[in-house]
C-alpha cells in the first residue's frame, strides 16, 4: 500500500483529536510541521505527502528504524565505520537491523586476573588487574570478564539515547555483555565488558558481532549533552578502564 493510500484509508487526526493525544506536546508538533513546511516548499502533490510521512516519522519521539540509523551514519557520522546491512555469512552478525545496530568487538582485549592479588576498587582501579591480548579470538577463563571495544565510533546527537543489549548468540553460551547507555552528546569507541558466567572457558570472535545497539529520540534535545559537562569518558578511544 503506497503512502498516499495509507493516508486516505487513515485520514490524519483533526486537530482536536490531536491535541488530545498524550505522546505530542506543542514544541514536539510545532518542530514537526517546520521540518513538514521546509521539505514540501514547491513540491508536487504526491510529492508534498511523501515528504510530510518522512519528515514526520523522523521528527517525532521514539526508537528510530533502519532508515534514520542509516540517514544520521552517514549524513552525521553517527555511526563510523558503518554497514548499512546484516553481515551474517559465517559469523556472528553485524551491521544494520530493522530498529538498531548490531557493533563489531574489536582486537583488543583486556582479560580479567586476579594473579597479582589486586584489589578490584572502581575508585583506583589497577592496571595490573588485567592482561593485555591483540588476537582474533579471545579465550575468557571461567567466571571471569574481558573488556573490549567496539570496532565502531559513536557520535550520539544531543536528542538521542541509545540502549545495548547482548547478542543472542553469545547470551545463549553464558557470555553477558554489559554497557551503560550511550549519553546524547558523547562519542568515541565504546567499552565493552564481557563477562563468562559458565564453569568453562569461553571464545570471543573480534571483528564479529557483539552487542545491539538501540537508538532513542527525544521529544527535544536536552538542555545539557555529555558534552556540555564535559563527561569523563568523552571521545574515549581503544580500551578505557575506569575513571574517577
Amino acid at each position: 500500500m503506497s503512502v498516499l493510500d495509507r493516508i486516505r484509508k487513515d485520514p490524519p487526526l483533526s486537530s482536536k483529536e490531536l491535541n488530545r493525544q498524550p505522546t505530542l506536546n506543542s514544541p514536539v508538533i510545532e518542530t514537526v510541521l517546520e521540518e513538514i513546511a521546509r521539505e514540501v516548499k514547491g513540491a508536487a502533490p504526491e510529492e508534498k505527502i511523501e515528504a510530510i510521512v518522512k519528515t514526520a516519522s523522523a521528527a517525532l519521539p521514539g526508537i528510530l528504524p533502519d532508515h534514520e540509523i542509516r540517514r544520521l551514519a552517514q549524513e552525521e557520522g553517527m555511526i563510523e565505520p558503518f554497514v548499512e546491512k546484516q553481515n551474517r555469512e559465517g559469523v556472528i552478525s553485524y551491521g544494520l537491523s530493522s530498529y538498531g545496530y548490531d557493533a563489531r568487538t574489536a582486537d583488543e582485549f583486556k582479560i580479567f586476573t586476579n594473579i597479582d592479588n589486586a584489589l578490584v576498587d572502581p575508585k583506583d582501579f589497577s592496571h595490573q588487574s588485567f592482561v593485555d591480548r591483540k588476537t582474533d579470538i579471545c579465550v575468557i577463563p571461567p567466571n571471569s570478564f574481558v573488556l573490549s571495544r567496539t570496532v565502531e565510533y559513536f557520535k550520539i546527537p544531543k536528542d538521542v539515547l541509545v540502549i545495548c543489549l547482548g547478542k543472542s548468540t553469545y547470551a545463549r553460551c553464558g557470555l553477558i555483555v554489559n554497557v551503560t547507555p550511550l549519553e546524547p552528546g558523547w562519542e568515541g569507541h565504546v567499552t565493552l565488558e564481557i563477562s563468562n558466567t559458565t564453569p568453562l572457558p569461553a571464545r570471543v570472535y573480534a571483528n564479529e558481532g557483539v552487542a545491539q545497539f538501540l537508538f532513542f529520540k527525544g521529544s527535544s534535545a536536552c538542555e545539557t549533552s555529555y558534552a556540555d559537562r564535559a563527561g569523563k569518558y568523552m571521545g574515549q578511544r581503544g580500551v578505557t578502564l575506569p575513571r574517577l
